[in-house]
């Protein structure tokens, strides 16, 4: 790992990572630079689960130019584990969660970061399915699947894409939180079990891998029906707890 000793960040990106060598330097350069367009001391912290190909060598180097913590797991542990090691090294107040592969643009979260301010939100999601929103080069079944899990989530949470990948979350309430997902959804983990008072939902436009190959199949498709179950009965064992949310329009999202 590589360690960061200075003072602590105002935003830190956490990026899980399996064989994603081909887009990880884009990534991380567009990244600082939308930190340095906003004036905004970030940092990441790259998670990389024993990749095969090299990631974990790459994120080292590009450890030794950027903020950047590197964590090296000794296998492929999963992305919610991964999502945990990185939450619990990040220095700043404020921490996210964004693709290695770009399918979530660069420059979203230091925007997501000021609506988090602005607004004083716990959470503040990345939304493909509100107004300024959608999803870019996805095939049709895959559309539709992710149509089908958000509409699932929806007796959970208001949030129209709880199983986005993009989102901020405030780091004291996120590590309060025993995540229990080991698969994709995270953000929907957090949401229900994190009880968050404020929640924000942005738009964004996704857009399909353009290198290296989708981590969904069936196996996390079977996953998130267990989580759901789990979920619905974590939610009925508590009493609801009072809840803002908000969708901000494309006009007021700069």
């Amino acid at each position: 790992m590589t360690v960061v000793t200075a003072h602590p960040a105002a935003l830190s990106l956490v990026v899980p990572t399996y064989n994603e060598r081909e887009r990880l330097a884009d990534l991380v350069h567009a990244i600082f630079r939308g930190y340095a367009d906003r004036g905004i001391d970030g940092e990441l912290v790259i998670v990389d689960d024993n990749s095969p190909d090299g990631t974990g060598r790459i994120a080292d180097d590009l450890a030794r130019q950027y903020r950047i913590t590197v964590i090296h797991r000794a296998g492929k542990l999963g992305l919610g584990t991964a999502v945990v090691a990185g939450f619990e090294a990040a220095s700043a107040p404020v921490v996210g969660v964004i693709d290695a592969d770009l399918s979530h643009p660069p420059e979203m979260p230091p925007r997501m970061l000021a609506v988090m301010n602005r607004t004083s939100a716990d959470i503040v999601i990345g939304s493909r399915y509100i107004s300024g929103g959608g999803t870019r080069n996805w095939p049709f079944l895959r559309r539709v699947m992710s149509r089908l899990a958000c509409f699932a989530a929806r007796p959970l949470t208001p949030v129209v894409d709880a199983t986005s990948g993009l989102f901020l979350i405030r780091r004291d309430l996120a590590r309060k939180i025993r995540i229990s997902a080991g698969g994709f959804k995270i953000c929907l983990e957090l949401l229900v079990r994190g009880r968050p008072g404020s929640v924000v939902e942005v738009p964004y436009v996704f857009s399909d891998r353009a290198a290296g190959e989708s981590k969904m199949n069936l196996k996390e498709a079977l996953g998130y029906v267990t989580q759901l179950r789990d979920l619905w009965r974590f939610q009925r064992s508590r009493p609801r707890t009072p809840q803002t949310y908000q969708r901000i329009r494309p006009e007021d999202f700069r």
